[in-house]
This record gives structure tokens, C-alpha cells and sequence, in this order.
């Protein structure tokens, strides 16, 4: 993959760009192998490979630059906007979002935030395409001061834009480098983006996560459909279930399907999918997954559990290893932590895995990886 931004030194995001692909790939696979060598009997599949221009679906824009003169990418080491709008990982319509975007912020009079002198209300401009086309669009603002001008000026936006269909606003009003704050200003009359996968519409919050490349996505969700389906369990619970993503890819007549996930929006969102798809056997809670795992009497059948980057831990990897859960999906983004968690579940060995490259052209990834006791 070729990069103007990366050739010129404006962008080193994508830290593998100069290696060829096919090597990139090897090199994913062989350090994970690497990291579950120690666990005998485990069959590596074919890794799944993604294009490398275009496969993202959500931009997260750094707002930098002045009123007149905007700028949507990254900072310098200056704390200084640097413009990415032409960023060949993003999907051919977010590309065509950016600059209308980019105009709507003169347009409302929206002064990006600067960071060395800690001053301006434009943080971060965030960005979700569908599978269908339609986008979110989420300023990340400092305070509610411009909130007035962004209503105002909405009416051009769906004119200049009529494939946006969310509007909100997120306040973070502290000097950190998070991306954004708790609050969530809803300003559009729809409340979410539908994710059409594999004929399943997923709907995002502006607050819900979804992996940033959708084909990836859909891989990974066939994936665990067709690994849950062969072991043909009654019961499955999701833990870190999201937006319902496994649950309702692995949801079948007479399989009873719990989903679990401590973001209330992300529970609205499952259960919104759930009911469009008429599915009476799925049923899904807000709350803590160990604690509400820890809390049952009896395990299901098969456990699926698609944690952060830090994994499941010590406490959930124990519990499933003393509850006699007979099978576990893990999906990790993270073989590290997944080594370290297998590591606590000696009867549950790893029987098949797989690694689906999420980020092309970085070495990060996503693996999943089937367990069964014995």
C-alpha cells in the first residue's frame, strides 16, 4: 500500500505499511502461534485476510487548525492539526464525508480545540459508515457552548449529507487525551446506525462499540455461528455481548441465549436487533459479566466471551475452569492476554483457532480461538 502522508512524514499510523502484505500476515500468525505453542493439540485455520485501502468504517478525526481553516487527522508533536481527510483506510464515504464536514465546522463556527494553549471547543469529529452507507456523525465538544450554532446548521448538513442519519454531541470537557466524555447529546430524531451483517441489522449507539472493519466483522461473526453451531449447545451465554453480535449470529430454535454487557446503550441496541428479528430464545442484561457469571448455579453449555485488550482476567478465566462450562469461544484481540488467560484454564484446551486481520498494515489483530474440556 502506497500513503502520500506516510511517504511525507505527516502519518506513521500505519507502522507496517512498507512491508508486504503476505509477509505482514505470516508475521501476525507466526507470534501468535508463538504465544500458544505451549497448548497442545490446537489447529491453526488459514489467517483471514482483509484489503488493506478502505476497509475502515469509523473515522476519528483530531480537530486542529482554525475556524476558517479547519483541519481533521491527527496533532504534531506540537500539539499542531495535521489534515488526513484523504486517509486511504477509510471506506470511499467517509472519504467523501470528511471535506463537507469539514466545511460544516466554518459553517457553525465550531473552533477546534487547541491543545498548547488549551483553548476552542472542537475536540474530535467521530464518524460511522453502514454497510448501507448511511453515517453517524459525533462532535466531541468541550462545553455546550457552540451546541445552538451545530442545531442551526443541521438543515445544511442533511442537505450537503442526506446519507446522515445520527447527529449527537459528547462533552469532555477536561485537558486529557481521552477521545471522548460520559455525556452524549442526542441531535438527530434517529438514535441509531444500522450495521447490516450477514443479513443481521446490528444498530450503534453513538456510545456502542463495533469493530472498525465491517467485512472483518462479518468473518468473525460467521465464524463463531458456524464453530457454536457444530458443537450444537442448548444453552450459550455472550459475555461482553456489545451490540449482540455473537449472541444473535449464534442464536437457533431451542438454544436458549443469554447476552451480557455492562453498557446499558449497547443492551438497548441488542435488544432492539433481537426483536426485529423476532427471536424468542435471546434474552439480554446490563451488568458486570464476572459478576453476573460468578452469581449463577449452574454454567450453560458454551461460554462466548469477547473481552478488551486486557482479557477476561484471573477471576472470569477461574470460574469458567471450576464451572465445568463444556465449551468456550474466545475472540481475542490480544494473544498476549489470551495466552495468559488460557493459562488459567488447564481444562478447557484450545482445539481450534483462527486470526482474522482487523488492522492491516499494524500489527494489531483479532483471533478466535474454540476451547473444549478434556
Amino acid at each position: 500500500m502506497q500513503c502520500d502522508y506516510y511517504d511525507a512524514g505527516r502519518c506513521r499510523s500505519c507502522s507496517l505499511i512498507e512491508q508486504p502484505y503476505a509477509r505482514q500476515l505470516a508475521d501476525k500468525q507466526a507470534a501468535c502461534e508463538e504465544l500458544l505453542a505451549g497448548f497442545g493439540g490446537l489447529t491453526w485455520l488459514p489467517p483471514v485476510a482483509s484489503p488493506q485501502e478502505r476497509f475502515r468504517n469509523k473515522a476519528k478525526m483530531v480537530a486542529g487548525g482554525t475556524v476558517e481553516a479547519p483541519t481533521l487527522g491527527i496533532l504534531d508533536r506540537d500539539g499542531l492539526g495535521v489534515d488526513l481527510r484523504g486517509c486511504g483506510l477509510h471506506t470511499d464515504g467517509l472519504r467523501a464525508a470528511l471535506p463537507v464536514l469539514a466545511d460544516f465546522v466554518t459553517r457553525a463556527r465550531l473552533t477546534p480545540y487547541d491543545v498548547p494553549t488549551r483553548r476552542g471547543e472542537l475536540k474530535h469529529l467521530l464518524v460511522t459508515e453502514s454497510p448501507d452507507g448511511e453515517l453517524m456523525v459525533r462532535f466531541v465538544l468541550r462545553s455546550e457552548e457552540s451546541l445552538a450554532r451545530i442545531r442551526k446548521h443541521l438543515g445544511w448538513l442533511h442537505e450537503a449529507l442526506p446519507q446522515v442519519v445520527v447527529v449527537s454531541a459528547n462533552l469532555q470537557p477536561e485537558h486529557k487525551a481521552v477521545l471522548e466524555g460520559e455525556r452524549e447529546i442526542l441531535l438527530s430524531e434517529a438514535t441509531t446506525l444500522r450495521m447490516r451483517v450477514n443479513g443481521i441489522d446490528l444498530h450503534l449507539r453513538p456510545q456502542s462499540f463495533f469493530q472498525t472493519n465491517t467485512a472483518m466483522a462479518a468473518e468473525l461473526y460467521r465464524l463463531g455461528r458456524e464453530w457454536v453451531g457444530e458443537r450444537a449447545p442448548e444453552t450459550v451465554w455472550d459475555l461482553y455481548c456489545g451490540v449482540g453480535g455473537f449472541a444473535l449470529h449464534v442464536a437457533a430454535p431451542g438454544r436458549e441465549v443469554v447476552g451480557i454487557e455492562v453498557s446499558a446503550e449497547a443492551i438497548a441496541s441488542a435488544e432492539q436487533s433481537r426483536d426485529e428479528l423476532g427471536l424468542t430464545g435471546v434474552r439480554f442484561e446490563a451488568g458486570d459479566a464476572i459478576a453476573w457469571a460468578t452469581a449463577r448455579e449452574a454454567p450453560p453449555d458454551l461460554v462466548v466471551v469477547n473481552p478488551p485488550r486486557r482479557g477476561i482476567g484471573a477471576d472470569l478465566s477461574r470460574w469458567l475452569e471450576e464451572s465445568g462450562v463444556p465449551g468456550v469461544l474466545y475472540s481475542s484481540c490480544n494473544a498476549q492476554t489470551l495466552a495468559r488467560d488460557l493459562a488459567e484454564m488447564p481444562s478447557l484446551r484450545p482445539v481450534r483457532a483462527r486470526l482474522l486481520d482487523m488492522f492491516p498494515n499494524t500489527g494489531h489483530y483479532e483471533v478466535l480461538v474454540l476451547l473444549a474440556r478434556g
